[in-house]
């Protein structure tokens, strides 16, 4: 049962990573139910703070996940018209992978921004750039956590098997 729980959590931590960027997937979610797996084994001694406060980090990562792309937006002179639009965008976009959601994402925004206001097309592009760059810096975040998490995962794995 161990192993089946090792490997369940390795599989959970790597496509976590990949949900760093695919927005159909939820990365740190993902990555930290594997950190959970590995902690349920018996070879591995459960470690409530470990578990904590990656929970914490999970919660807040994937709350700033909805936030940063909005608020991209907004800094770039959006307005709710475009952070509708992105939200909108990046849900269409889910249906046209791989790309499909950061074209969503930026059209959605320039769309919404030019249903605010027609005629300032230079506006909603800069409020379309700030929703794709606020993706971005979302999307690095999440890499970063999902990648800290695997790690952590291979050395308390790997260190618990060795001991």
């Amino acid at each position: 049962m161990d192993v089946l729980l090792v490997v369940l959590g390795l599989i959970c931590c790597v496509v976590g990573l990949f949900g760093s960027f695919l927005p159909a997937l939820p990365g740190p979610p993902l990555s930290w139910v594997g950190l959970l797996l590995l902690y349920l084994t018996n070879f591995v001694a459960n470690n409530y703070w470990v578990l904590g406060i990656t929970f914490v980090l999970t919660i807040a990562i994937t709350v700033l996940d909805y936030i940063i792309p909005a608020k991209g937006t907004k800094k770039f002179g959006g307005t709710k018209y475009g952070v509708w639009g992105t939200n909108i965008g990046l849900i269409v976009g889910l249906f046209f992978p791989p790309i499909g959601f950061i074209i969503g994402l930026f059209l959605g925004a320039f769309i919404g921004e030019l249903i605010y206001n027609f005629q300032d097309k230079k506006g909603a592009l800069k409020a379309a750039f700030g929703a794709f760059l606020g993706f971005l810096v979302s999307s690095f975040m999440k890499f970063m956590v999902c990648f800290s998490f695997l790690l952590l995962f291979l050395w308390v794995a790997i260190s618990s098997y060795y001991n």
